[in-house]
């Protein structure tokens, strides 16, 4: 009775789970973009555009990606990323922008992954990092408009704005969303050169990897010295048991 009452919930609960994967995939299926760690006004970033595969029979091939007019970025650089050719598209900007003391009077408008040996096959995703600044201190988001093109000629269009308090559109364009500036990323922050920047990422990522370190050789320790503790625990009932029984036996 028990094993069948067991197994009608391990069934109930695998439905349960099954339909909450069915109805989050969807939503969650469009390309969006984040930042690794944060993208704070007025600094710099590293932003990730993800890009998943949303048809059964068809492979994403290129990935276009609009860059904001009202808030140009005078720093757009994207990683290699292998089996993609990029294409970066500039444009001349209305109001020239000044960064370190020099005038910028073109900005990048768009960036385009080409397919050159690979592609985002059924059930896949890929990971387009840029690194861009300086961003705006006057916005609390940027939007990118992007098309997914697939290799059957299909083109979806993620350009659609979300609106305040209102649902998601149908395709919604990725959005960025800006954290308050802080010391690190404002001011002298901000006026630091990329180069800067880079060593300043190097060094926290050395920091934390020395952190994960001592955090993982501390558990590993401690998953050991339970382990011992436990065999020390198990020794020892078992030799009350032998002495119990050996007893039994004289007595006997």
């Amino acid at each position: 009775m028990n094993a069948i009452r067991v197994s009608r919930i391990a069934i109930a609960t695998g439905v349960a789970a099954s339909t909450v994967l069915l109805l989050a995939g969807p939503a969650a299926a469009h390309v969006s973009v984040q930042p690794q760690g944060e993208a704070a006004k007025g600094g710099y970033a590293t932003l990730n555009f993800k890009v998943p595969n949303e048809r059964d029979q068809a492979s994403t091939v290129k990935v276009e990606v609009n860059f904001p007019a009202d808030h140009p970025l005078s720093s757009v650089t994207p990683e290699a990323v292998p089996g993609w050719k990029i294409d970066i598209t500039k444009g001349k900007l209305d109001k020239p922008l000044e960064v370190h003391g020099k005038k910028i009077t073109e900005a990048v408008s768009k960036v385009t992954w080409t397919a050159d040996g690979s592609k985002i096959a059924p059930g896949y995703f890929q990971q387009f990092p840029v690194s861009v600044g300086q961003l705006p201190e006057d916005a609390d988001q940027l939007v990118f408009k992007a098309i997914q093109t697939y290799d059957n000629k299909e083109v979806v269009r993620w350009i659609e704005e979300p609106t305040a308090g209102g649902d998601e559109p149908d395709s919604p364009a990725p959005v960025l969303k800006l954290s308050a500036a802080s010391e690190d990323h404002h001011g002298g922050g901000a006026a630091a050169k990329a180069g800067d920047d880079k060593a300043d990422d190097k060094a926290a990522s050395a920091e934390g990897d020395k952190k994960e370190t001592h955090a993982a050789s501390s558990s590993s320790s401690d998953t050991t010295a339970r382990t011992l503790g436990i065999i020390g625990i198990l020794i020892g009932v078992a030799g009350v048991a032998f002495g119990v029984l050996a007893g039994r036996r004289r007595n006997a």
